[in-house]
């Protein structure tokens, strides 16, 4: 008897249809209502994508997964209510959103409450009128480099962990072991397959300071275990994350799923081929598109690829390329109230901090020991976010302050990355129409080391400022396009964030496993 490994997940959901993945441990018809599809092969994985269509608006639907006709979903012995499937009316009121980032398994305490598992725990107590309509998981969902004692005893067992690259995963198996560990806590699961989820990666399911820079690149391309690791977390990456973030009509112009879905054999090395593709940079543009579009009736999610799609070949140096920032430009206009911005790594940082990337971006270009000095600071302490790619974040900020004054309702940039959270306020010179915000959520299960806490308040005092933008004066930086102060934060410990949209209002809540909710009221 076929047997479900994981999943089911719900992922993209609309008034009409909606989106079930799941891997199963051999191959099967996978049917969930009267929708159905028969699994694909990866490795000698199995997983399918089941496309539900022509659903009624504004309904709850409880479901079941059969394989080959058998229950493989809800287990028997669940206590939890049951997964269901709710479109939205085109008229709802309300919409909410939960989102954060960086979740390591629950391997032990020392991390402290699993605020993921917390969150799951507490909607399943409560009416489902007030479960969320969307689920936003902003990367560090799996850690290639940091892996837990148990699959570090687990990879023991499939190679030698004393050779490179020890107990750090190597290949598109180890990856599918990390998924497992990561998903397949009950209330995750339950939770995952009742809310629908978008997903967007950051470096650690790759590697620590992935695609920091070209210097990086190439310290990476010459590690003999390198192609392989890349290989396999792109195409993990491309059919535990990817494939549910878009909707029925994109899947089915989407001509590499079509071929892996109709093919009837091992699709391996057709998705390696893609994830080389993927990976490599031509011509200041790279293989595939991961950024996508969302819309949840007056509601935008528009997700930025901040790491996979950077451009640094050749003296270059821009968070994604030309074509993608057309493409984000093109999808930040149309009829919406609130435009979401997800990018895992935070548009607007501490102050100090946002400065002193910029400089180090300049000192980098150097030639000579300045330079050199400045690549190892660089990747020593992670300064690789929006404001490390100068011109990109400036033209973000573009993007941004047009969209605030064309009539929407808000504009907020949600994010994770940095193990703590905080909510900045951003003001444009001769001010904007609508308000603009950063909501940064990080992480959900993770730490941060005490020293870092100080830097991350630090990071938002007049006086470090004021010596970070003097020293970025004096390295030709240009002044920032906006200014922004903090208005709530910053929080440490593991959490999630609830951005609730009633009409043209929103508000953001902080939900802390142990220390409960703070409201933080953005419109």
């Amino acid at each position: 008897m076929t047997e479900l490994l994981l999943g089911p997940l719900l992922r993209h959901v609309d008034d009409t249809s909606a989106t079930i993945w799941v891997e199963t441990d051999s191959p099967c018809e996978v049917r969930i209502g009267d929708a159905a599809a028969r699994t694909f092969e990866v490795a000698g994985h199995h997983y399918a994508l089941v496309v539900l269509t022509g659903l009624a608006p504004g309904r709850s639907t409880p479901y079941e997964v059969r394989l080959d006709g058998d229950i493989g979903w809800p287990e028997p012995d669940s206590t939890l209510p049951p997964s269901r499937i709710r479109t939205p009316a085109p008229d709802a009121p309300r919409f909410r959103l939960v989102f954060g980032s960086c979740r390591k398994p629950r391997e032990h305490d020392a991390l402290g409450p699993d605020a993921l598992a917390a969150y799951a725990h507490r909607i399943a107590a409560l009416d489902e009128a007030e479960w969320p309509e969307s689920l936003l998981l902003l990367g560090d969902q799996v850690y290639a480099d940091e892996t837990t004692e148990a699959t570090r005893e687990w990879l023991a067992t499939r190679r030698d962990t004393q050779q490179p690259p020890g107990t750090e995963v190597a290949d598109f198996e180890e990856y599918c072991h990390l998924y497992f560990e990561a998903w397949c806590d009950p209330a995750v699961r339950w939770l995952l397959s009742t809310v629908p989820t978008s997903m967007i990666f950051d470096d650690h399911d790759v590697r620590d300071d992935w695609n920091t820079s070209q210097a990086w690149r190439e310290k990476m391309a010459r590690t003999p275990w390198w192609p392989e690791r890349i290989r396999g977390a792109l195409v993990s990456y491309w059919v535990y994350q990817h494939l549910g973030n878009l909707g029925p009509a994109e899947l089915a112009e989407d001509d590499l799923y079509q071929r892996v879905r109709k093919s009837g054999a091992d699709n391996a090395e057709l998705l390696r081929e893609f994830a080389d593709r993927a990976d490599r940079e031509a011509d200041g543009a790279k293989g595939t598109r991961w950024s996508y579009r969302r819309d949840f009736g007056p509601v935008r999610l528009l997700v930025i690829d901040s790491r996979a799609g950077r451009i640094l070949d050749g003296g270059q140096r821009s968070m994604i390329g030309e074509a993608e920032f057309r493409w984000i430009e093109e999808q930040a206009s149309g009829e919406f109230d609130h435009l979401l911005i997800g990018t895992s790594l935070p548009w607007l940082l501490p102050t100090a901090l946002s400065a002193a990337q910029s400089v180090n971006e300049r000192l980098c270009a150097r030639p000579g020991l300045v330079g050199r000095f400045g690549e190892w600071f660089r990747q020593l302490v992670d300064l690789e976010h929006w404001p490390a790619f100068r011109a990109s974040f400036d033209r973000l900020a573009k993007l941004v302050a047009r969209v605030a004054d064309e009539g929407a309702a808000s504009v907020t940039v949600l994010s994770g990355d940095v193990h703590h959270a905080y909510v900045a306020k951003a003001e444009f010179p001769g001010g904007t129409a609508a308000p603009v915000h950063q909501l940064t959520c990080s992480p959900m299960h993770n730490t941060v080391p005490w020293s870092m806490t100080w830097l991350f308040r630090a990071g938002w005092w007049r006086p470090p400022t004021r010596a970070s933008e003097w020293l970025a004066r004096r390295t030709g930086v240009p002044a920032a396009p906006l200014s922004w102060h903090c208005v709530s934060g910053p929080h440490f410990g593991n959490a999630v964030m609830t951005l609730d949209i009633d009409g043209r209002t929103a508000t953001a809540t902080l939900l802390r496993p142990d220390a409960g909710e703070q409201p933080i009221r953005l419109v």
